[in-house]
């Protein structure tokens, strides 16, 4: 007999880095030159030693069972920043109601999704085009339909939202915003993010905003702005279908912390921690304690942002003659267009340079013919600063010899 399962399961892709493997496979890295990756995003900056300190003194909370809604001195101080942050009326984000800590924003928009999504309502999740792959996957185990919408330079990589149909927006139950973007690093406007409110009110659908690398930017006077932002410019202080999704990973390079937070509509949150509860997925109160340190503090957050800028201006120093590259908005990713097609130089780079970086191609769908990341791709400079400028000079030099 046959076992039977969800057939849903069938739609998902595999993930960005087995095509990577499957691709670099073919051919093997010249002898004698160490690897330098950057195609993760996984940050190599040291964590904050506060954090590791925390972790280590409470290690006998092991013995404790952690409440899924979170300690409370741990949503407070969620709430403290995000509140100064993004510059919320004092006390609008109420930690009781408006906050939720999570296990990193890959495991909320995941489960997320599950709970919103309403099946009997001929669902569709609306996403930009290249994506996180989670919002692919969330969206059709929750038995969504999926709309990609571009992300194109003319349009400063983010998504037209005037030339969605109006049918889109009806059937419509969460659009994905990525801001600052992954991979592209750009940021949604203020003006764009009132009027994706706007379209919310109108046609009855929550936005989930991934903001995860919202603290790596270029320009410290002007931080990204966020939704939660948007919302009070608004005077809409009950955050009304609108959700923020947050991590420590790479604001305070905490990847295997797995920490993070979802803020926003107080209704829709206390759905969302019902449903977390069956979900079985409550933060460990050590990582808590250790979270509630590395919010509370920015100073390391401030010497990762001049580590990063450190490093985009020697790379784009030694790539922009040879590479159609720009500094992207934040984030810290590169996003360059390529000489020739995207696997075929992510390929050669590897087997000539050791140098690997992954493919646009791998993180978009191909909509009516056009795949948005064909001939680019992602850059990830997570490395040390001197890992990150020998990346540059090898890929200045494979592209020489082209």
């Amino acid at each position: 007999m046959t076992l039977k399962l969800n057939t849903d399961l069938n739609k998902l892709q595999p993930y960005p880095f087995e095509k990577l493997g499957q691709l670099l496979a073919h051919v093997a890295p010249p002898e004698g030159i160490r690897p330098i990756p950057l195609s993760i995003g996984e940050p190599k900056h040291p964590s904050p030693q506060r954090v590791i300190d925390s972790l280590v003194a409470n290690l006998q909370k092991l013995a404790v069972y952690p409440s899924t809604k979170g300690l409370p001195e741990l949503r407070q101080t969620i709430a403290d920043w995000a509140t100064k942050r993004f510059k919320l009326r004092h006390e609008s984000l109420d930690p009781e109601q408006h906050v939720l800590p999570v296990n990193g924003t890959r495991e909320a928009l995941f489960s997320f999704t599950q709970a919103v999504v309403d099946r009997a309502r001929s669902p569709r999740v609306v996403s930009p085009n290249p994506f996180y792959q989670i919002y692919e996957g969330a969206a059709y185990l929750a038995g969504a339909e999926l709309t990609l919408l571009p992300t194109l330079d003319a349009h400063h990589f983010v998504p037209d939202y005037e030339r969605v149909s109006p049918e889109v927006w009806r059937e419509c139950q969460i659009l994905f915003i990525c801001s600052p973007g992954n991979p592209t690093g750009a940021v949604t406007s203020l003006t764009t993010l009132k009027r994706l409110i706007q379209l919310a009110d109108e046609y009855d659908f929550v936005i989930a905003a991934d903001e995860c690398y919202s603290e790596i930017y270029c320009d410290e006077a002007t931080p990204p702005v966020g939704l939660l932002q948007a919302c009070a410019e608004l005077g809409r202080h009950d955050y009304r279908r609108c959700m923020v999704f947050h991590s420590l990973s790479k604001r305070s390079n905490l990847p295997g912390l797995r920490s993070g937070f979802v803020a926003g509509d107080a209704d829709i949150l206390k759905q969302y921690l019902k449903y977390r509860t069956y979900h079985g997925c409550a933060m460990p109160v050590q990582h808590q304690l250790a979270s509630i340190e590395a919010w509370s503090d920015e100073t390391h957050v401030v010497a990762n942002r001049l580590a990063y800028r450190s490093k985009f201006r020697g790379v784009l120093e030694i790539l922009k003659p040879v590479l159609a590259v720009q500094q992207t908005d934040a984030s810290f990713y590169l996003w360059p267009e390529t000489p020739i097609p995207d696997e075929q130089f992510a390929q050669q780079l590897y087997a000539q340079q050791h140098v690997t970086v992954l493919p646009g191609s791998y993180l978009s769908r191909t909509v009516n013919g056009i795949n948005p990341g064909a001939n680019r791709v992602r850059m990830a400079l997570v490395a040390s600063e001197t890992d990150c400028i020998e990346a540059a000079q090898r890929i200045k030099a494979f592209i020489d010899a082209l």
